[in-house]
């Protein structure tokens, strides 16, 4: 997770073609599920929300949320980088390579600390783009260029689904609130 987070091409080459890793890139989903869960959680506490009707169904999408967008931007970025763009590579080395590209993260835990949380985890947030960036032009073998094209793609049709999940399981209040 350290030389995914430092942007290590050759971390990102090594996954791509290891698929043994595949378990250990789901691993690195979880972690940061449970980190944003965890700082979601003490978010909604802290903000007043601590009868189950919210904080529950709160806490499970924040640890659902990040496995979901996993799936969604790997498979979206493979579509899109092998249909579109000429890219080549199975789904399996998109979900290893943009699972481990997820570690910053792991920031979400901070999201409960007034001012500087939202901060981290805006951070966190660039920062995973950023490795997604690198690890969609690794998994694919194509250039920046395209590879940044592929995770803007990816990303905007994950936060469409995002917010279509967020609707239909009547989140939208825990979203402004927490």
């Amino acid at each position: 997770m350290i030389r995914a987070a430092r942007l290590d091409v050759a971390l990102y080459e090594e996954v791509e073609a290891d698929t043994s890793l595949t378990g250990q890139a789901a691993t690195v989903v979880v972690i940061v599920a449970v980190c944003q869960a965890l700082g979601s959680a003490l978010a909604m506490v802290m903000a007043g929300a601590s009868s189950g009707g919210q904080l529950i169904p709160g806490l499970i999408f924040a640890a659902i949320g990040p496995l979901i967008g996993w799936l969604v931007w790997s498979y979206t970025a493979y579509w899109i980088g092998t249909s579109l763009l000429g890219g080549t590579a199975t789904p399996g080395e998109m979900l290893r390579t943009l699972g481990f590209a997820q570690t910053p993260g792991v920031l979400g835990l901070l999201s409960f600390l007034p001012v500087v949380g939202g901060l981290a985890v805006f951070i966190g947030g660039l920062w995973a783009l950023a490795a997604g960036i690198v690890a969609i032009r690794q998994g694919l073998d194509f250039t920046t260029g395209k590879a940044i094209v592929t995770a803007i793609v990816g990303w905007l049709i994950w936060m469409v689904v995002l917010v279509v999940l967020i609707n239909v399981f009547g989140l939208g209040a825990l979203v402004v609130r927490g």
